[in-house]
């Protein structure tokens, strides 16, 4: 492993927000992911309530996250929701994830973000294992889906 580079991805950046997708594809397991257009992406990464960061190594994008702006409406500043983030396994434990987290965190205080959160499976314990090893702290909720 080389230098990792870590970088904010903007609407120029749909060939590697593209390759972050294969990688999420990757390590989630999704085998029914559906291809959307460079269009669709480009609008994505020019949303600016939309935060896309990558892990380069040797040129390839070996993970990243996303994450969603949420504004708030009883305090002049937002939250931020992470919505993925995933490192190729065979760069995991080697503190990838926690360079895009501070990355994230650096993004959000720059931009008036006052906190970052992101859910988690109860029973993925290599995801809880890593938020909580980030400084992360868990709160217990009860998520639904309709």
């Amino acid at each position: 492993m080389k230098y990792i580079q870590i970088q904010q991805l903007g609407k120029q950046d749909a060939n590697l927000f593209r390759k972050l997708l294969k990688r999420f594809q990757n390590v989630f397991e999704m085998t029914d992911m559906a291809l959307v257009s460079d269009d669709y992406l480009k609008s994505l990464l020019a949303a600016p309530s939309f935060v896309v960061f990558v892990a380069i190594n040797e040129n390839e994008v070996i993970g990243g996250l996303t994450g969603h702006e949420i504004p708030l409406y009883y305090a002049e500043a937002s939250e931020m929701f992470i919505y993925d983030i995933a490192i190729e396994p065979v760069f995991q434990r080697k503190g990838i994830g926690k360079m895009l987290l501070q990355s994230l965190a650096s993004y959000c205080k720059e931009n008036n973000i006052r906190e970052m959160f992101v859910a988690a499976n109860e029973e993925d314990d290599h995801a809880l294992n890593f938020y909580h090893s980030s400084g992360g702290q868990s709160e217990r909720v009860i998520h639904f889906n309709y």
